[in-house]
C-alpha cells in the first residue's frame, strides 16, 4: 500500500503546481487586462490562450445580471482554485497518510 500512498502524494504535488501556475496566469492576465495590451504580443497571446480554456465556462453559465460590465470570471477561478487546493490537495494527503 505504500506505492498507492507515495502515487497519491505525487499526485497531490503535481496538482498543487498546477493549480498555482493557473493561479499565476490568471493574476497577470487579468492585471495586464488593465493596460489595454497589444493583442499580437507573443506574452499576452499565450496568456490568453492559456487562461481562456479556464474562464470560458465561467463566464458562460453567468448569468445576465452578473455581467455589469466588468468580468468577475478571474474572481470565480480564483475562489475555485482555493477551494480546489484546500479540498482536494488536502484529500489527497490525508487519504495517503492513511494508506500507510
Amino acid at each position: 500500500m505504500f506505492a498507492l500512498s507515495n502515487f497519491l502524494i505525487a499526485l497531490a504535488n503535481i496538482l498543487n503546481i498546477v493549480f498555482t501556475i493557473a493561479w499565476w496566469l490568471i493574476l497577470i492576465r487579468a492585471l495586464i487586462s488593465w493596460v489595454n495590451p497589444d493583442p499580437y504580443n507573443p506574452i499576452v497571446q499565450f496568456l490568453y490562450k492559456t487562461t481562456e480554456p479556464m474562464l470560458y465556462p465561467i463566464r458562460k453559465i453567468l448569468p445576465q445580471s452578473l455581467r455589469f460590465g466588468i468580468d468577475i470570471s478571474p474572481i470565480i477561478a480564483f475562489l475555485a482554485i482555493v477551494f480546489l487546493r484546500s479540498f482536494l490537495i488536502q484529500t489527497l494527503y490525508e487519504l495517503a497518510a492513511s494508506l500507510r
